[in-house]
């Protein structure tokens, strides 16, 4: 009886327990320590708690109170703030919640794909003094842990936290998000916040709602297929059990690794040479996949005085794992990164020491990327590797086995990682994607506008900024007439900027890398879109961008263009004249085309064999290398095309 006893005690208690677990107020992730909240706007804040349970924020000595519902969920409307803080919001009901050092300024989310995502720890070198000088406790991120969601969307993030800008944290900043902020910071003196909420690769699919991608059979598809868990995870698995399979496979067919010859004692003698930067032949690696080692002498006269030297190996293609004197320094997985090591000085020697690469080849050419620095840096001496090196191929493959990605699978990236933030109030938009869908630009015609509208219907502003970046100059630099997939979607961004209210582009066409889809240059990208939000968002009376086309006519088998952001005159780059046109009759063959200036704001655009001109195009090239039109302002000149109407 006693014991039965026990029993019945032990289960009110526990469903009292449990009770009063559903019973606590629970917060959503961005509403935490350090947020920052935008000013001068009615603000919506909402949380969680049991159904019909009263909860009381208390805010600067006065109280506001919400309700949950039948789901749990509360809200509290807070009147508009200044900007300012810092300041401390208590959330009362069964049990009190505290969040500290809150400001109240703009806040802008910073999506789209890897160029956006890229954080300041991989451009160290390049902003080393930025990064040692960091301390703004007014600018902080809100880091969007990278998840994707099918099945619904997501009323929550299932981490994340906000951080203040200092040296350690400013590694974890989205490098265009953080020089935008430190720009308008600079301008406005207000606190800016940044969400950031990117993920490397993705389309623009991957960032629309359900029911945007009902529009585009094709995504709406492919959204309701990776709905079924069951069928996704039987493909997550199946893929992962084969790549894991061809890496073991691998590692066993590997003769480098069975006769260690990432050793120094090793005998190299007959060895390949191979120029670096550059690539092995076809020839040498048997056409296919595999891995190929490879291994440079460097003599060192002094060794170091620092603790800690570096080894920069530029870009690599695919996987490296890297070596000095017999011990491994470094490796990545994959070929984007850059690939900067710091490892312990004491490994070197005076006098001649090794470096040896194991270089894994998913599939195609493997190699070193030229224009990229391949040194070895010590104290303040800089030894440069290039030339030539010895190579071995040590083992050959089929190629890796396909992947899904479903990260990018239609609709996922926007129930995991937008739909969370949406009654999070925003200054604005910061986007940089496109590189993706650059090889259907006129879906992303559609598709992009349908994003930006949805976007705004879920934030509930139909007048929310977007700013957005137009894709850089990438792949190998060119002067003469081509089609271009990256020409064609920098003009589709182009209309979308002309067509869609609210919007601003900054335009990047010189700040790109041929070799890299990663340009370094983040700063510049930043203070552009800043300069976007200034005339958009602040209605600062200033030049934010480049001479862009303004209206046109056709004079005598010519192109007459007036052109605006042209306050202060023309600035043509490396010459006298502008250069970077082409003309076409037809809209198929192309030819150069001359230009010259006819007023402050005119240009006179022509090919004398062609006679009725049907098509014209400014930078129109993957990397348009004789594009040299700016403005005083020192800002590049949009890339366009104007189609005409034949005179009859």
């Amino acid at each position: 009886m006693r014991l039965d006893l026990k029993k019945k005690l032990f289960v009110v208690l526990f469903f009292i327990s449990v009770g009063f677990t559903f019973a606590q107020i629970k917060l959503p992730k961005l509403i935490s320590d350090n947020v920052i909240f935008q000013r001068n706007t009615e603000l919506e804040l909402w949380g969680w708690a049991a159904n019909g349970e009263v909860v009381t924020l208390q805010f600067q000595g006065k109280n506001f109170t919400g309700k949950a519902n039948e789901e749990g969920r509360w809200e509290i409307k807070l009147p508009a703030q200044k900007a300012g803080g810092p300041y401390n919001m208590t959330f009362n009901a069964s049990n009190m919640v505290e969040v500290q050092n809150i400001l109240f300024g703009d806040v802008y989310l910073c999506s789209g794909q890897s160029n956006m995502e890229l954080p300041m720890g991989r451009l160290a070198d390049t902003y080393a003094e930025e990064i040692e000088n960091a301390n703004n406790s007014e600018i902080r991120q809100f880091e969007v842990p990278d998840e994707y969601e099918f099945t619904g969307e997501r009323d929550d993030l299932s981490f994340g936290s906000w951080k203040e800008v200092n040296k350690t944290n400013i590694l974890e900043f989205s490098g265009v998000a953080y020089f935008f902020a430190k720009a308008i910071y600079e301008k406005e003196k207000v606190p800016i916040g940044l969400i950031n909420s990117a993920l490397g690769g993705s389309p623009v699919s991957a960032w629309m709602d359900k029911e945007a991608l009902k529009e585009f059979p094709q995504f709406y598809e492919e959204h309701l297929k990776w709905g079924n868990q069951s069928f996704l995870d039987s493909v997550v698995n199946a893929e992962q059990k084969a790549i894991n399979n061809w890496y073991g496979d691998l590692d066993k067919k590997d003769t480098g690794l069975q006769e260690d010859w990432f050793k120094t004692d090793v005998d190299k003698t007959s060895w390949k040479e191979v120029e670096i930067p550059g690539f092995i032949s076809a020839e040498d690696r048997n056409d296919s996949a595999g891995v190929a080692w490879f291994s440079k002498k460097v003599n060192i006269s002094q060794l170091p005085e620092s603790d800690t030297v570096k080894l920069h190996l530029g870009r690599l293609v695919d996987m490296d794992y890297d070596y000095v004197n017999g011990k491994q320094v470094g490796q990545t997985g994959y070929q984007y990164p850059p690939r900067k090591y710091k490892f312990d000085s004491k490994l070197l020697e005076e006098g001649e020491n090794e470096i040896v690469v194991r270089l894994v080849n998913n599939g195609g050419p493997t190699g070193f990327i030229k224009d990229k620095p391949y040194h070895l840096i010590l104290d303040r001496d800089t030894l440069d590797i290039s030339g030539t090196w010895k190579f071995k191929q040590a083992a050959t493959m089929p190629n890796t086995p396909g992947q899904t990605f479903i990260r990018w699978k239609s609709g996922g990236l926007y129930n995991a990682m937008i739909a969370p933030l949406t009654d999070f109030e925003l200054k604005g938009v910061l986007w940089y994607q496109g590189e993706s869908d650059t090889d259907d630009p006129e879906l992303y015609s559609e598709t992009f506008p349908k994003m930006i509208k949805s976007w705004r219907e879920h934030f509930k502003n139909p007048e929310l900024p977007f700013l957005f970046v137009q894709l850089p100059n990438f792949m190998e630099e060119s002067t003469e007439p081509q089609e271009s997939s990256w020409a064609q979607m920098r003009e589709v961004q182009r209309n979308t900027n002309l067509n869609v209210p609210h919007t601003g582009m900054a335009v990047t066409i010189d700040l790109g890398e041929w070799n890299d889809i990663h340009p370094l240059n983040k700063k510049d990208v930043g203070n552009r879109l800043a300069l976007e939000a200034r005339k958009l968002i602040y209605n600062e009376d200033i030049v934010s961008s480049g001479p862009a086309p303004s209206d046109w006519k056709i004079k005598d088998g010519a192109l007459v263009v007036n052109f605006e952001n042209l306050k202060s005159g023309w600035k043509f780059k490396n010459g006298e004249k502008p250069t970077g046109f082409t003309i076409s009759e037809d809209g198929k063959t192309f030819y150069k085309a001359e230009a010259e200036v006819l007023h402050d704001n005119t240009l006179k655009i022509y090919n004398t064999k062609i006679k009725n001109p049907g098509v014209v195009r400014y930078a129109w090239a993957n990397n348009p290398g004789n594009a040299n039109l700016y403005n005083q302002e020192d800002l590049p000149a949009v890339p366009f095309e104007i189609e005409l109407t034949k005179e009859k």
